[in-house]
């Protein structure tokens, strides 16, 4: 077979066409904040864009449909920094970025801001429990020194603040210990080290506040039925007035003295 003729057979059976095959089951997944064709496209994209990476789909598609389900269910663009697609020796592993947490957070409506900071050894930085927000003061200009923790809070919509979560290093390296492949060149883990940290802390702060699409259509859907459920007739029907007991007889049945 000629050389165009591997090109166009691996074009038509390699990774690519595997995931145009599965369209629709991706694509059905997606909330409705996310276009089906751009997210194809960057899927293509890629894939096309990254040598490493199509190689490991090419020896295992499983594991780049697995990341491709991933990030759709998650309504994250692949790719991006919100959820990268990384080649783990043959295998292909979705990972959610710290930009991705944060957007689903935001997603949902119920904050107006997320502070998340990685706090360095040279920092000025005080917190307690009885405290509103931490205090953080780092000089960008001189050796911030080694990473040696993370903090993150919500800002609701009316202003307060959700619970402030503080990670230390043990933390950090016990969660990049058990992420798969955390020390291969191409992990975000030796890439984007500081990147990873927001993520961890800001995984932490989940919990805290609602960080899914799910959460805002409820909302909706309540406010929907206390809106119907004022304006229905059971809502705007009014007693009739009742008898004035002083000026009018006594009423039927009534035992009187």
């Amino acid at each position: 077979m000629s050389q165009i003729g591997n090109e166009i057979a691996r074009r038509d059976n390699g990774p690519e066409a595997i995931v145009r095959q599965h369209k629709d089951d991706l694509t059905l997944v997606l909330p409705s904040h996310v276009k089906g064709e751009t997210w194809m496209r960057l899927a293509y994209g890629a894939l096309r864009s990254n040598k490493n990476l199509l190689q490991a789909a090419s020896r295992n598609p499983g594991s780049l449909m697995n990341a491709l389900q991933e990030c759709a269910r998650l309504g994250h663009e692949p790719g991006t920094e919100a959820f990268y697609l990384v080649p783990f020796g043959n295998e292909v592993q979705g990972i959610e970025g710290y930009r991705g947490v944060v957007e689903r957070i935001y997603r949902a409506g119920a904050v107006k801001a997320v502070k998340a900071e990685v706090v360095h050894q040279n920092d000025h930085f005080e917190y307690s429990p009885d405290m509103d927000r931490p205090i953080h003061k780092p000089d960008y200009f001189s050796d911030r020194g080694p990473i040696v923790g993370a903090y993150a809070y919500g800002v609701f919509q009316d202003g307060s603040t959700s619970k402030v979560v503080v990670i230390n290093r043990d933390y950090i390296d016990k969660v990049r210990k058990e992420s798969k492949g955390s020390n291969s060149p191409t992990s975000p883990w030796v890439k984007w080290e500081d990147q990873m940290v927001l993520k961890t802390v800001a995984k932490r702060l989940e919990p805290w506040v609602p960080s899914s699409t799910e959460w805002r259509k409820e909302q909706l859907r309540a406010a929907a039925e206390v809106a119907a459920e004022n304006t229905s007739p059971a809502a705007t029907y009014q007693a009739p007035p009742q008898p004035d007991l002083d000026d009018e007889g006594p009423i039927e049945g009534e035992l009187v003295d």
